[in-house]
């Protein structure tokens, strides 16, 4: 019987997205079996595949990493106890499998003695006697000759570095890599489990383990109830896997199930990333961290009661570190005093999250990202969201912006260098702002790259008019109203 793979621990083997995967499933090029597929299938459709090659599997992570803001080095290798636990249970495992071959081996030799038996009363029927000789050949020769198959050694080697984990009710998967926790690493794979202070004093990221085996990497304050321990809950933000796990916890759906939260940030730096725009990163508390959906946006109080509305420019997947996009603008005091007046020692007031323009993770269709301006802050969200999610089949951003208005293109540009389904096209208005005409023509652009539109989910974010604009030309084009999300900015 063939051995089964996840497609998320088949993708990770190979080198290539989830994505990549459904889409040779869905042409019939890879056999799938209930969401599964065998080692030799995988094989057979990637022919070309080096198993020491991992340079794709690698960039992957290096974005993945830039975004949640950690070192590489911090996640390099699991703890020595849970690598102990983990070789524990693999050798346990072979033992099992070792003694279930001997035990089918003792079975195949009683019936060769049976044969015999039966072959000495009289001669044998002609199948009997060939039957007796094949199995007496196949004993003999064992199973010399037979290479065990590279992609399971691969996925051995995978078992030992990393855990697999599935989630119920909803069946998303993701991998515990090195030293992160449960939280971290479902955070990480773009999971939007419930948690809060992620240090173990709230008790809000509990979840139930179902099989597998944990341990505990932190100590939690909460005190779980004695009940809960028996039915084996634990907390997310405390515990690692130790071998491959299935939890039951729970997780948000939408922007609805995102609380509002009101927490005193730090100024962690402001930089300048064009003449006119500067990166705004502040910093919340270990203890209250922003929870919330890619594409969404808060509301920051400067000192002194400057306030305004702002997309988190940043992953879900780091929700201690938030970036935001601030652009000068005349007669802008909040912009001014972020430009001239804010200090790394300065508190900013951070409300929120707010918004519906968040990504339809139900959906596997390939994605469309069409920015305007500033637009690019809460698509840049969604684009590292879709990254970490690893299960479009394509992306496709298209920045609208006037002069050198595309003041993270070299970002862009490593995405599209790094990764085999990420196209970028930047798009320069002529005047001093994209009006509706250039809109028109980046839109004919979008059309001609993608005929089939309908095939898509498109994203537009940018100033109210140039975006109310793209849904009326949008819809028009046939695009269904489902597959369409826009956010209006102000200017």
């Amino acid at each position: 019987m063939p051995q089964l793979l996840t497609l998320l621990r088949a993708a990770r083997l190979v080198g290539v997205s989830r994505g990549a995967l459904q889409s040779k499933i869905r042409s019939g090029e890879l056999a799938a079996f209930e969401g599964m597929v065998a080692a030799e299938d995988l094989l057979r459709a990637y022919p070309e595949l080096k198993l020491e090659d991992n340079a794709a599997l690698e960039r992957m992570e290096r974005i993945k990493d830039a975004a949640f803001a950690r070192r590489v080095r911090e996640r390099l290798l699991p703890s020595s106890e849970v690598l102990v636990a983990r070789l524990t249970e693999m050798s346990r495992e072979r033992a099992q499998v070792q003694a279930q071959l001997e035990y089918y081996r003792a079975l195949v030799e009683q019936l060769q003695v049976k044969l015999r038996e039966f072959g000495g009363a009289a001669a044998p029927p002609a199948a009997a006697a060939r039957l007796l000789a094949w199995l007496t050949h196949s004993l003999e020769a064992g199973p010399q000759g037979k290479e065990p198959q590279p992609l399971l050694v691969q996925d051995n080697f995978l078992r030992i570095m990393t855990a697999h984990v599935q989630v119920k009710p909803s069946g998303r998967e993701f991998f515990v890599d090195g030293n992160d926790n449960l939280l971290e690493a479902a955070l990480r794979a773009g999971l939007s489990l419930d948690y809060g202070c992620s240090i173990g004093s709230c008790g809000k990221c509990k979840a139930r383990i179902l099989s597998g085996a944990v341990q505990k990497t932190r100590h939690s304050d909460y005190a779980l109830t004695a009940a809960e321990r028996n039915a084996g809950v634990v907390l997310m933000c405390c515990n690692t896997a130790v071998v491959d796990l299935v939890i039951e916890a729970r997780e948000a759906h939408g922007a609805a199930d995102m609380p509002l939260q009101n927490i005193e940030a730090r100024v962690k730096s402001v930089r300048p990333i064009a003449d006119d725009m500067r990166l705004l990163h502040v910093q919340t508390p270990r203890t209250n961290r922003l929870r919330f959906l890619a594409g969404q946006s808060v509301s920051l109080e400067l000192p002194g009661g400057l306030t305004a509305s702002c997309a988190v420019a940043s992953c879900p997947c780091d929700d201690r570190n938030l970036q935001f996009h601030i652009r000068r603008r005349a007669g802008n005091a909040f912009a001014e005093r972020v430009f001239d007046g804010l200090k790394g020692v300065d508190t900013v007031r951070v409300e929120g999250p707010r918004g519906e323009f968040v990504l339809n993770e139900e959906s596997h269709r390939p994605l469309v990202f069409i920015a305007c301006e500033t637009g690019f802050a809460p698509i840049k969200s969604l684009i590292e969201h879709a990254m970490a999610l690893d299960a479009a089949e394509t992306l496709h951003l298209y920045w609208i912006a006037s002069g050198k208005g595309h003041y993270l293109d070299n970002l862009c540009r490593s995405w599209s260098d790094a990764l085999d389904n990420f196209r970028y096209a930047p798009l320069t208005a002529d005047g001093a702002l994209p009006d509706e005409a250039v809109m028109q023509g980046a839109l004919a652009q979008v059309l001609q790259d993608h005929p089939r539109l309908g095939d898509y989910d498109v994203y537009v974010a940018g100033p109210g008019p140039l975006a109310i604009a793209a849904e009326y030309l949008l819809l028009e084009c046939g695009l269904p109203r489902p597959q369409l999300f826009v956010a209006t900015l102000a200017p």
